[in-house]
């Protein structure tokens, strides 16, 4: 068997192993996940947030996620851009400063979506996530969201 034939073989049970090893957190893309904007957005994403939950793989465009399948903090580019609310909210970190139209569910889910901005980000962080977490990791994410130029401010 030529050496080349025989790495090959030899390779493909350790990439099925890995791949079989590394989490795939299902979320749904924004209406527009393919606007250009997002891009610049996805690319420039941190590793890690709130100090310990690491990025995983994702399954749609313009997504991604922190954390493990079922208790796992999303993010969709190109989500509809809310109107004024009064829940808006400016966070600033050494990054930079972003509104936010923040949100909690029934459930305890916490939704926080960029004001101003178009195309519109959207953070979702579940109840599992805030057990153990506080939420002012979303400034963490500052520096990745102010590549989508701001329009319009809280008031």
């Amino acid at each position: 068997m030529p050496l080349r034939r025989l790495r090959t073989v030899l390779c493909l049970p350790a990439v099925a192993l890995l791949a079989a090893c590394t989490p795939m957190i299902g979320v749904e893309a924004g209406d527009d996940a393919t606007d250009p904007d997002c891009a610049p957005v996805m690319l420039a994403l941190p590793d890690v947030v709130a100090g310990d939950l690491e990025r995983a793989d994702t399954n749609a465009q313009a997504t991604a996620a922190w954390g493990e399948p079922g208790a796992a903090v999303t993010l969709r580019c190109g989500v509809a851009p809310p109107g004024p609310s009064a829940d808006c909210q400016r966070i600033e970190s050494g990054d930079g400063t972003v509104d936010w139209i923040v949100a909690g569910g029934d459930d305890g889910t916490w939704r926080f979506t960029t004001y101003g901005r178009e195309p519109a980000v959207e953070v979702t962080v579940p109840p599992a996530v805030t057990q153990d977490h506080s939420t002012s990791f979303i400034a963490d994410l500052t520096r990745a969201v102010e590549l989508v130029p701001a329009t319009q401010e809280c008031t």
